[in-house]
């Protein structure tokens, strides 16, 4: 288990976003960022290698891409809408790094999934130490090859901007099975006490006992959280506990809830909240969505819906490697959360 969640907490200013590009670009620029066929394609050949059919029966309504699995029909939903964030484990404003090994690694990774057609919003979270396949750099920027490493490190394999987004979107992607990806958040730790503030703080009651130097609390006690306390509930753990990152994913969901309820308030007062958001956290930020699209927002948010059965948690086991911890995906629990999110079941 690892950072999970820390970046889920930008999850309101994000939607914001998301539903706004949704209305103004319709299937135009926002759906050409990515490549929908490959995923299509790939998922479809994986689906027959593990009993599946690709093949039409009579009379069924069948589309390119189209595949049965355990006796149902499956089809990829076009109008999905998926978004990566990323928490960097740095906590100063953004610096462009000369493109090599300094890029921060991405501590926290998720997919944020706006469905227009059930208008249901999904977060899947992806582990740091996720296995997966990675291009690595040298300290000069030379292409050294694809390895297989832990996730977070391909955002260090860059410039820590664009480039390094730019790179763990692809690495994503190729995790999903070609997942198309249609925009980036990277946002460095050090904001997240100005995102908990910018909605006057959060009240929760503590999930367990923290006791870390000047940061000490009980479980049980009632919270208001403001300022770097907000970081160190979300953040801090003992890594000599056994299970210490399972009760932290725990109050990383409890906050997310709470956080999202205080955002919708604040944007039901003012439409302006996610403008001001924005304006908050760009010099931590780094994203290929732009702030003029935020102005639009109004009301498109308050129509989907978002809870606790619409987060995600990739499936997998943690071992110890040579140096670090390593998480193998569960293939086949992946293969079937990508079918419950990203596909439909055609009658």
């Amino acid at each position: 288990m690892v950072n999970l969640l820390l970046g889920v907490i930008v999850l309101i200013f994000v939607i914001a976003i998301s539903f706004l590009l949704l209305q103004i670009s319709g299937k135009n620029s926002l759906y050409s960022m990515a490549d929908n066929g490959k995923m299509i394609t790939t998922l479809s050949d994986i689906t027959v290698s593990l009993g599946g059919s690709a093949e039409m029966e009579e009379g069924e309504d069948w589309q390119e891409g189209d595949f049965r699995f355990e006796g149902i029909h499956y089809r990829y939903n076009e109008d999905i809408l998926t978004f990566l964030f990323m928490g960097i484990d740095k906590m100063t404003e953004v610096k462009v790094a000369e493109e090599g090994i300094d890029g921060g690694q991405s501590d926290a990774n998720f997919l944020l999934v706006l469905n227009p057609r059930s208008k249901e919003i999904s977060v899947i979270g992806i582990p740091r130490d996720t296995m997966t396949e990675v291009d690595a750099y040298d300290s000069n920027g030379i292409y050294w090859g694809a390895m297989t490493a832990q996730l977070a490190v391909q955002h260090a394999y860059g410039d820590g901007a664009e480039i390094s987004c730019e790179r763990s979107v692809q690495a994503v992607s190729n995790l999903f099975y070609g997942l198309p990806i249609h925009g980036y958040c990277a946002i460095n730790m050090g904001a997240i006490p100005l995102i908990n503030d910018a909605v006057g703080g959060i009240d929760l009651q503590a999930l367990e006992t923290l006791d870390f130097g000047d940061y000490r609390i009980t479980e049980g006690d009632q919270l208001h959280l403001e300022g770097m306390n907000a970081y160190y509930y979300l953040h801090n753990r003992d890594i000599n506990k056994e299970k210490s990152a399972v009760g932290r994913l725990e109050r990383q969901k409890q906050y997310l809830m709470a956080y999202a309820g205080k955002a919708m308030e604040a944007i039901k007062k003012d439409v302006t909240f996610p403008v001001s958001l924005y304006g908050t956290l760009s010099k931590y930020m780094v994203t290929n969505i732009g702030v003029d699209e935020v102005g639009y927002l109004a009301t498109q948010i308050l129509s989907y819906s978002f809870g606790s059965d619409g987060m995600h948690m990739l499936e997998g086991e943690v071992t110890k490697g040579e140096k670090y911890e390593e998480f193998m995906v569960d293939e086949d629990a992946l293969y079937r959360l990508i079918l419950d999110i990203f596909y439909e079941k055609i009658e």
